[in-house]
């Protein structure tokens, strides 16, 4: 391996595709670095399983005989909210409200992508919290596995508690103080 091969770097850009069943997927960085590509055990290392396509994400990259490879993610972003349409129950919420409630730890009960939705256990409380496929897409997932620990931003819904954002257990675990 050459010193060219082995120097790392840190690139900003989005999730070209990701698929969980193959175990890796690609990044574009936003300056055009080309493809990058991003194995699943990267991914879990970080905290989650999978990741929505478009979704935000900076990774450590490292040039490999193969091409570029990420090899640490740093930081998976929400999409922006005008990309997508809004969710009843979240309307009179915007990113910086959301940001400001308190993360509490779960861990995922059941979901289905097919149905659009899933519910999660929050420690301590005996009710479920309600996962709308479209929170978990602009959290930046694209599924969620049974028993899987997860940080969730609640608010009341008009069904119940809902989830208004979606973070992995080791990002929940940065933010606490």
């Amino acid at each position: 391996m050459t010193e060219e091969e082995g120097a790392q770097r840190v690139v900003t850009g989005r999730v070209k595709w990701f698929d969980a069943s193959k175990g890796f997927g690609f990044v574009v960085g936003d300056a055009d670095d080309g493809d990058i590509l991003l194995h699943a055990n990267v991914l879990r290392n970080f905290g989650q399983s999978s990741i929505a396509d478009n979704t935000r994400i900076t990774v450590k990259v490292q040039k490999t005989q193969r091409g570029s490879q990420a090899i640490e993610v740093i930081e998976i972003l929400p999409s922006d909210e005008e990309e997508r349409a809004p969710i009843e129950d979240l309307s009179d919420n915007d990113m910086a409200s959301i940001a400001l409630l308190p993360l509490e730890p779960a861990r995922v009960k059941w979901f289905d992508k097919v149905k659009g939705f899933g519910f999660a256990n929050v420690f301590g409380r005996p009710d479920d919290v309600f996962i709308h496929i479209e929170v978990l897409r602009r959290s930046g997932f694209a599924d969620l596995a049974p028993g899987e620990a997860i940080g969730l931003r609640v608010i009341d819904g008009k069904r119940g508690r809902m989830a208004a954002l979606v973070t992995s257990w080791e990002t929940a675990l940065k933010e606490r103080p």
